[in-house]
């Protein structure tokens, strides 16, 4: 039987000080409250394995995900994982609103809280379907690299509840928990990435529309589509 907690373990005294401290200067900002830094590619923070969240942050564990969530939309992007804000907890947060008819299957994603994610592909019978795009990241700002992901992913986890899920996302939502739950295992797109597609966001909209962008790049910078 439950004894009612979410989480099993207590908060940890150090982190809660810690992590209250950096939520109380962000949400006590004018103009933009309860935005964080991001931190960016060469921390080391972003490259280490993030530690799985069983209860260390107490109280602060709502409050660290509305300052994410703000963070997030700031940004703005789809996705913004813990270790983004200097926190090296197995927390992330997602949510997109879509663009209809896109080609890369970008279905709206309602804005959710992702504890201790993991996914795998989903096999159909044989290798899993792979769709190759372009793909960016809060922590590599301005840049964007084609990647070749599972079309299709079963994501596991919990929520910020502690409720566990079990469900399979398709396109460009599992595009966008594949690259959050990385972040989380300390890999960053770039790792995945075609490096010769590596183009700035100003020279990608040079490309077209976003959807054909990648093959258009293939074309025009010279390397075969990974698959």
């Amino acid at each position: 039987m439950s004894d009612g907690r979410a989480w099993p373990d207590e908060p940890d005294a150090d982190l809660v000080e810690a992590v209250a401290g950096l939520l109380d200067a962000a949400f006590a900002r004018e103009g933009r409250p309860g935005v964080l830094p991001i931190v960016q590619a060469g921390d080391p923070v972003l490259r280490r394995v993030a530690t799985p969240y069983t209860g260390q942050l107490g109280a602060q564990l709502p409050r660290l995900v509305e300052a994410m969530r703000r963070t997030m939309l700031d940004a703005p992007g789809v996705g913004l994982a813990a270790p983004q804000v200097g926190i090296p907890l197995a927390v992330a947060v997602c949510a997109d609103p879509g663009v209809p008819g896109d080609s890369r299957e970008r279905e709206p994603l309602p804005f959710r809280v992702l504890v201790n994610p993991r996914y795998e592909p989903v096999h159909d019978g044989g290798t899993p379907d792979r769709a190759a795009h372009y793909e960016g990241c809060l922590s590599v700002d301005g840049w964007q690299a084609v990647v070749a992901r599972p079309r299709s992913v079963r994501l596991t986890g919990q929520d910020e509840h502690g409720a566990a899920f079990d469900e399979v996302l398709h396109g460009w939502p599992a595009r966008i928990v594949q690259h959050e739950t990385d972040h989380l295992a300390g890999r960053l797109y770039l790792d995945r990435a075609e490096p010769r597609s590596l183009t700035s966001h100003e020279n990608l909209a040079r490309f077209g529309a976003p959807d054909a962008a990648a093959e258009r790049a293939a074309v025009e910078l010279g390397f075969p589509l990974p698959t």
